[in-house]
């Protein structure tokens, strides 16, 4: 039975136009009508190990990532990325990992409600997950110009408001004097840069990372499995598939691509569409306003129009991902579809004070939506089908650092490093 009729048959009643139509869903990318991945493993024939290293599997019915010419991914570099990330030698203060914010059991992400970096210092905004983010244009929540994954590794390691990683010109001779002081770098860096004599750079590392990013894929939930014919979804979680990509609850629009999004490119991809939107999160004041500091483009553009808007993230493994919106401010998955299906937040109190639902800026797409506490509960059952349990077991999110005092988990709170992916 082909992934279509699946489809068809889950969706009931919905016309296929929500799925063949170009200007509303692009469910699994048409059910990969494009074409795209099969879920085998690729093979890297430049790795300097002869060919035998394999880079991870693309799952079945994703469509090919675009990778910049100049930045080849490489099994050998994706191997040396995925030891820097996980290492928390490469802070300023030798003490926090790019995994201590975005962790294999939280789907990449780090389970605050804004994250916290080396000195402490809490940041304006929710970290995002890593998970397929080859396949976003954009790379943050609220920077439409930030396109280059090697351009955006550069905002953590050397920001300085937030500080993240705490990189600086006063302390980076000292960060690679600790790499260049372990014995497994030598090897690595001379496989992914045979140029390089075993020497670690800013350049290389950035680039390492960028390279281990783009393999990090997530594409087996019960949601995919259900697509491969290999598994029937509850009747809860059809009845929350229907409603997500009808136009009762409308998810859709702003969740609608294989990657449950609406920012996509790939190596097919002609029309690149970013769209960044206010939901309705904030009005203080009544003037539409955001919490200053927060205010999502409108930072970068002060396009009194931008205000309020940010990028919708993925929705996969969003059960995993909590708590959510770009500030952390909704705790649940219950809570989040409430606040849909009011058209936005009342904050009847504090400094926050105004009704969302009547921000003037707030996006066409956010609207009055009627669901009963059944179709709720089918949402979230739905939901839920888009966790991919294989993370814990992926080869590609396993800690090289495990065991030792290198490892991301030495310096997470106990109840967090206690923890198995």
């Amino acid at each position: 039975m082909s992934r279509r009729t699946l489809l068809a048959q889950a969706l009931g009643p919905i016309r296929l136009r929500h799925v063949c139509g170009a200007a509303v869903v692009t469910i699994a990318a048409a059910l990969a009508a494009c074409g795209g991945g099969g879920g085998t493993t690729a093979r890297d024939p430049g790795d300097p190990s002869g060919g035998g290293v394999d880079l991870p599997a693309l799952p079945a019915g994703f469509p090919s990532p675009r990778i910049p010419a100049d930045a080849p991914v490489t099994a050998a570099r994706a191997e040396l990325g995925r030891h820097l990330f996980f290492d928390i030698r490469l802070s300023g203060n030798g003490r926090q990992a790019c995994a201590s914010c975005h962790q294999p059991d939280k789907a990449l992400t780090d389970g605050r409600m804004t994250a916290i970096g080396s000195t402490g210092q809490a940041h304006p905004r929710n970290t995002q997950s890593l998970l397929n983010v080859v396949f976003s244009p954009t790379l943050t929540w609220a920077n439409p110009s930030l396109l280059l994954l090697e351009k955006q590794m550069e905002v953590p390691l050397f920001s300085e408001d937030p500080v993240e990683m705490g990189i600086n010109d006063g302390n980076k001779a000292e960060v690679l004097a600790r790499l260049r002081g372990d014995s497994r770098y030598p090897a690595l860096f001379r496989a992914a840069f045979p140029d390089s004599a075993g020497e670690p750079d800013w350049s290389r590392i950035i680039t390492a990372i960028s390279a281990y990013q783009r393999t990090l894929y997530s594409g087996d939930s019960r949601y995919d499995r259900f697509l491969k014919g290999a598994l029937t979804l509850t009747a809860s979680e059809q009845r929350g598939l229907t409603l997500f990509f009808e136009e009762k609850a409308e998810c859709f629009h702003c969740h609608g691509s294989f990657n449950f999004n609406d920012q996509i490119v790939h190596a097919g991809s002609r029309l690149i569409e970013t769209p960044f939107n206010n939901t309705g999160l904030y009005n203080i004041g009544g003037t539409g306003a955001f919490p200053v500091g927060n205010r999502g483009v409108f930072e970068l553009t002060e396009q009194p129009r931008d205000m309020g808007k940010f990028r919708a993230p993925s929705l996969r493994n969003v059960a995993l991902t909590a708590p959510y919106m770009h500030d952390g401010t909704i705790a649940t998955l219950e809570e989040v579809l409430d606040f849909y299906a009011a058209g936005g937040r009342n904050i009847t109190e504090g400094p926050h004070a105004g009704d969302g639902r009547r921000n003037p800026n707030k996006s066409g797409l956010i609207g009055l939506i009627q669901l009963s506490t059944q179709d709720k509960a089918d949402l979230i059952a739905f939901l839920r089908a888009l966790t991919d349990l294989s993370l814990a077991s992926n080869p590609a999110l396993a800690d090289p650092w495990a065991g030792t005092a290198n490892s991301f988990r030495t310096t997470l709170p106990s109840t967090a490093a206690s923890a198995t992916p």
